[in-house]
């Protein structure tokens, strides 16, 4: 988001769409909100061992096996703009956290 700020807010609407949240700050600033969803799985080894007999003793075996386990990760992204004239020029971002980078 840092890219954005000293250019107009038209850019990351263009990219991102519009806001989720557009709001009118005391010192006269607005501020654009964005949610963003991130998805997927990740998979998680665990190691297993199986054990089987038979006539001539019995003999164990090694392996791993693979869960994949889905997780979701929601991030509020805010940039801060300024009024010049008719348009919007983003001065500032508030960082999403550590998680959102």
């Amino acid at each position: 988001m840092e890219s954005y700020v000293g250019g107009s807010i038209q850019e990351p609407i263009l990219d991102y769409g519009p806001p989720a949240i557009v709001l009118d700050l005391e010192d006269g600033r607005r501020a654009y909100q964005w949610r963003m969803t991130s998805s997927g799985v990740m998979p998680m080894t665990s190691p297993t061992t199986a054990t089987v007999f038979g006539s001539g003793g019995y003999a164990t075996a090694y392996g791993t096996s693979t869960t994949y386990v889905p997780y979701s990760q929601e991030c509020l992204y805010t940039l801060t703009a300024v009024q010049q004239g008719a348009r919007w020029i983003v001065d500032g971002f508030r960082d999403p956290g550590f998680w959102c980078e």
